[in-house]
């Protein structure tokens, strides 16, 4: 599959809305307009990312027939006023490539422990025995807030921009245009 276009979206300043706050309405609409599309043709990247967060410019990456049929969707419907759109366009000669993939990152001992006793029938002190505080993990990668649509539970949807390749590596994205091993272009 061919990711040899692109198109870029920036988040305006607004005074009335945080940028993390336009930022996780955003992604909302993106995921629904790529289940809608169904294919995993279109991929994901961040290019202002950094360990403070995420940025403001959000890069979509396919064929021109992907991003075509994305943008006839009209998923950026509410959002015009927030974003400026930039014009779909060819991928530079000789660029880079990366994975840009989701990690998860269960960050929250107690909630382990949680399922750990209601799993196996586990009394509070055994789950903390196996389950210490000690387990947190923590990372420093860029994440947006997503709320779940089957459980409507809100998650932390962390990114990572693997590291920079000379290759392509074709294939298909998830629903949140992310993958384990299918490259975006990098410029």
């Amino acid at each position: 599959m061919s990711h040899d276009h692109y198109l870029d979206i920036h988040l305006l300043p607004d005074p009335e809305f945080a940028p993390d706050q336009l930022l996780r309405a955003l992604f909302g609409k993106l995921h629904r307009a790529l289940v809608q599309l169904g294919d995993g043709s279109v991929g994901i990247s961040l290019p202002g990312h950094s360990a403070r967060g995420t940025g403001s410019h959000l890069r979509l990456h396919g064929s021109l027939n992907a991003l075509t049929q994305l943008q006839a969707l009209e998923w950026l419907t509410g959002m015009r006023d927030h974003t400026r759109l930039g014009e779909l366009a060819t991928v530079p000669v000789g660029c880079q490539h990366r994975v840009v993939r989701r990690v998860q990152v269960d960050s929250n001992p107690e909630r382990q422990r949680r399922r750990l006793m209601k799993r196996q029938g586990l009394d509070e002190a055994a789950a903390r025995q196996r389950i210490p505080d000690s387990a947190m993990q923590l990372t420093r990668l860029p994440w947006v807030e997503m709320r779940s649509q089957s459980s409507g539970q809100r998650f932390r949807l962390f990114l990572d921009h693997g590291p920079l390749q000379d290759t392509a590596t074709p294939g298909r994205f998830s629903s949140y245009g992310l993958s384990a091993s299918t490259t975006v272009p990098w410029f």
